[in-house]
């Protein structure tokens, strides 16, 4: 496909539509959408929510009779089936559109080249794989829910230079800058679930709730505690959204603890592994199972080692501040004693950013 220079620009501009509701649409995707007639705007959107109108129908309302004949710039694949609003493809053929650009086909099965074909057997010309890859950038949640059954799992660290999370005697905050923190409510902010484990819980009690940035809407807490230890006080429990996974067999006193935890609204789940500990993997398939899209992880070194090594990290964000706390400090992953440099975990950095004195190094596994 040849495209022209004000194809990218239109994209482009779809996209950047897509990304106002990037903290708001789960579980559905984040689209955008632009429409141009003689090379001019005449209407654009974005999906902002979850039952309300698509970034086409956004679209095709502001550029009205003037969309026959246009062309029609998409993030994402318009749907071609009935879920919570009326199919895009269909209003797309209504408005009398001439050509539309796609950035990525729709991962959904239900989708998943219906709304192109649906597009094309109307007389609509459609050229499809325009910035592809950002889109995907955009939704990898989405794709990975859709085409392997689990979240996108994004693990946070923050460390001193020389890669240490808490002093030996466990004080840990704070490492990095307030710049650096308030980074890490974006990225909150845009995941359907925060994740830790349970050592995190007792020894910071943390809320794992998005503070720093303005949101409508607060991600699901995940505690992983095989024991059942969880203090009913904690804070990361105090709003109700809250899903614990465990692995040991109740004792009475530990049904009566699961009884008194569901009073509070939270959803308790047994998800035992072979070890006795809880299976992860299961965990974030149950996750997908709720429509989870993107989690992110905000554990201490063993959570995060364990699930580095069983495959279930997709994307690190690591946070160094210009500090060194020492080898006898808490480190960043629990990993097994390799013998040879070929099995070592190997990174590709995507992104490095400073936040003040900070660095944030975005990195994903090879």
């Amino acid at each position: 496909m040849q495209w022209i220079t004000q194809d990218f620009e239109w994209m482009t501009q779809a996209l950047r539509q897509a990304e106002r509701g990037l903290y708001t649409t789960s579980p559905n995707p984040h689209v955008g959408c632009v429409i141009v007639k003689n090379g001019q705007l005449i209407g654009e959107g974005a999906h902002l929510k979850a039952g309300e109108p698509h970034a086409e129908v956004h679209a095709l309302r502001q550029a009205g009779i003037n969309a026959k004949g246009a062309t029609a710039y998409v993030t994402l694949e318009p749907c071609s089936h009935y879920g919570r609003t009326p199919p895009c493809a269909h209003a797309l053929v209504e408005a009398g559109v001439s050509r539309v650009v796609v950035a990525m086909q729709d991962p959904n099965p239900l989708v998943a080249g219906k709304g192109i074909a649906y597009l094309q057997t109307h007389g609509i010309e459609v050229s499809a794989g325009l910035l592809e890859t950002q889109a995907l950038r955009l939704n990898p949640g989405f794709v990975s829910r859709m085409m392997q059954q689990r979240p996108y799992v994004r693990l946070k660290v923050a460390a001193s230079l020389d890669g240490r999370t808490a002093l030996a005697n466990g004080v840990s905050q704070w490492i990095t800058s307030p710049a650096a923190r308030r980074d890490v409510h974006h990225w909150r902010a845009r995941s359907c679930a925060m994740l830790t484990g349970i050592g995190t819980v007792l020894h910071d009690d943390p809320s794992l709730t998005v503070r720093d940035v303005e949101s409508t809407r607060q991600p699901l807490r995940v505690i992983v505690d095989s024991q059942l230890r969880i203090p009913l006080a904690a804070k990361v429990l105090q709003q109700g959204q809250a899903i614990i996974a465990y692995a040991t067999a109740p004792t009475e006193a530990l049904q009566d603890k699961l009884a008194r935890l569901q009073s509070l609204g939270v959803q308790t789940v047994a998800l035992p592994n072979a070890d006795g500990q809880v299976d992860v993997a299961a965990l974030l398939h149950k996750l997908a199972e709720q429509q989870i899209n993107e989690v992110m992880v905000e554990a201490g070194a063993a959570l995060n080692g364990a699930l580095l090594q069983t495959g279930l990290v997709d994307e690190l964000l690591l946070y160094y501040a210009p500090k060194l706390m020492g080898d006898a400090s808490a480190g960043m992953f629990a990993l097994p004693a390799y013998t040879a440099m070929s099995q070592s975990l190997a990174l590709n950095i995507v992104d490095v950013r400073h936040f003040d004195q900070d660095i944030r190094i975005q990195a994903t596994l090879r």
